[in-house]
C-alpha cells in the first residue's frame, strides 16, 4: 500500500507498507524520482568534460560533476536526455554514443535510476544553462579526472561511477 506524502516538481515522497521477502511487514519512506542520464564526454585530445557546479544541497559547495539531468515527459528516453543535457550544460554534441549501463543512486530510500553514457566524436556549440544552473565548463585529461575521483576531489557518486566505467571502455578502444 502506498500513501502519498509529498508531490513536488521533481520528486514525490510516499510511505509504502510492504511485505519483505522474509515476510516481515514494514513501512518505508520512498523518494520517487523520474531518473536521469549522465554523460562522459571525451574529445579528440582525450579530455573529459567536467562541470564545476554550485550545489545548495551539498552544503552550498561548488562540486565537480559530469553533464547530467533528469528524464522528463518530453524526453521519455535516457539517451535523448543525455543528448539534451550534454548540449545544454556543456555546449557539445556527439556523433558516437556508448551505453555504460545504469545505477541506482540510493536504493535504500530512493528509486532514482541513472543511465550512463560515453559520448565521443564531439563538436562544439553553445551552452543553454537554466536560471538555477551555476556551471563552469572545464576540459581535463581523462587520467586527471580519474585521479580527481580517486583522490576525493570529485565527490559526486554518479560522476565517479561513470568515469570509471568509461575508462574501461576507452582502454578497450586503444
Amino acid at each position: 500500500m502506498r500513501k502519498p506524502i509529498y508531490n513536488g516538481r521533481l520528486i514525490q515522497l510516499s510511505l509504502d507498507t510492504v511485505t519483505l521477502p522474509n515476510n516481515a511487514q514494514v513501512d518505508l519512506e520512498i523518494v520517487h524520482h523520474p531518473g536521469g542520464a549522465v554523460v562522459v564526454a571525451v574529445n579528440g585530445h582525450n579530455e573529459v568534460c567536467l562541470l564545476r557546479q554550485y550545489r545548495y544541497a551539498a552544503k552550498q559547495q561548488h562540486i565537480w560533476e559530469l553533464p547530467a539531468g533528469c528524464i522528463d515527459a518530453s524526453d521519455a528516453s535516457p539517451q535523448i536526455t543525455a543528448r539534451r543535457e550534454l548540449h545544454e550544460e556543456a555546449g557539445v554534441q556527439a556523433r558516437q554514443w556508448t551505453d555504460l549501463g545504469a545505477i541506482y543512486t540510493s536504493p535504500g530510500f530512493c528509486d532514482e535510476k541513472l543511465y550512463l553514457f560515453l559520448a565521443q566524436e564531439l563538436h562544439q556549440g553553445s551552452t543553454q544553462h537554466q536560471a538555477d544552473e551555476l556551471i563552469q565548463v572545464h576540459w581535463r585529461p581523462v587520467a586527471e579526472a580519474l585521479s580527481m575521483a580517486r583522490d576525493g576531489e570529485i565527490i559526486d557518486a554518479k560522476s565517479i561511477t561513470a568515469l570509471f566505467r568509461a575508462d574501461a571502455v576507452l582502454a578497450q578502444q586503444d
